[in-house]
């Protein structure tokens, strides 16, 4: 069964920008029709001052991308922050190099166990994002990728899609989608090319060479609450290159869906 998704942007994107007007940005990317934001930061903001804000922005704020280290060392205040803002995520949204191996990922799999447990608890929702690396070592004789949601309980672990890394991994997009279908809330929408030594060009939707349509309307199937615009680098201004990409999904979605 289909459903009409939510659209959310993953300021990551506007670091560049935001690091210079936090507030301004909120208000442009508000009124471009963004309906949520996922924060990499809160740009020094208190959590009532940003909550206010975003009351006023009629912007959803549908989680946090948190280091690790910060859901290791500091993952009360971060989940108090995140109540505070009314967000529902707490996410891992990477892993440092020299922490991707056989070994590292046992541990953390032991702590995300832990992580998700303090979380669920908590009255929120833990989750994972994905880049290419998890599908590149083996557990079990798993990719990763899929060796951690087998061994932490959906309960404690949802999944975060970066379906343009998954892709990327050389991985069907479409088959991953379905297979995870009710344990994904939220999708990561990136269009990519690739450069000329074959590395990652993140670039606007619809000027890379995913499925996109069938991507939505196969997220939309598999319950996906909300899909995520993230471009990790943008050769366009940032907020130029955010527009573009929802005026996409308006012409290609939104505008079907009302």
């Amino acid at each position: 069964m289909t459903q009409r998704m939510g659209i959310g942007l993953q300021l990551y994107t506007l670091r560049d920008v935001m690091a210079d007007d936090f507030e301004g940005v909120l208000r442009k990317v508000a009124a471009m029709g963004y309906e949520g934001v996922e924060f990499a930061g809160y740009g020094g903001m208190e959590a009532a001052a940003l909550k206010a804000l975003l009351d006023e922005l009629n912007l959803k704020a549908i989680g946090s991308h948190v280091s690790l280290s910060s859901l290791l060392e500091r993952l009360d205040e971060e989940i108090a922050y995140l109540k505070a803002i009314d967000a529902q995520y707490v996410i891992c949204p990477w892993l440092p190099v020299e922490a991707r191996d056989a070994a590292a990922w046992q541990e953390h799999i032991a702590a995300f166990q832990t992580i998700g447990e303090r979380v669920q608890a908590a009255g929120l929702q833990f989750a994972y994002h994905n880049h290419d690396f998890e599908f590149q070592v083996e557990l079990d004789g798993k990719a990763v990728f899929d060796a951690l949601y087998e061994k932490i309980d959906e309960k404690y672990l949802k999944v975060e899609m970066d379906i343009g890394w998954v892709q990327f991994a050389g991985k069907d997009p479409l088959a991953y989608i379905r297979t995870y279908a009710g344990r994904l809330p939220l999708l990561h929408l990136k269009d990519y090319l690739k450069d000329n030594e074959g590395k990652i060009d993140t670039v606007e939707l619809g000027r890379g060479e995913l499925p996109l349509q069938d991507i939505i309307n196969a997220a939309s199937e598999a319950s996906v609450q909300w899909i995520i615009v993230e471009q990790d680098v943008c050769a366009n201004p940032p907020l130029e290159a955010v527009a573009e990409s929802i005026e996409w999904l308006k012409s290609n979605y939104i505008k079907g869906e009302l």
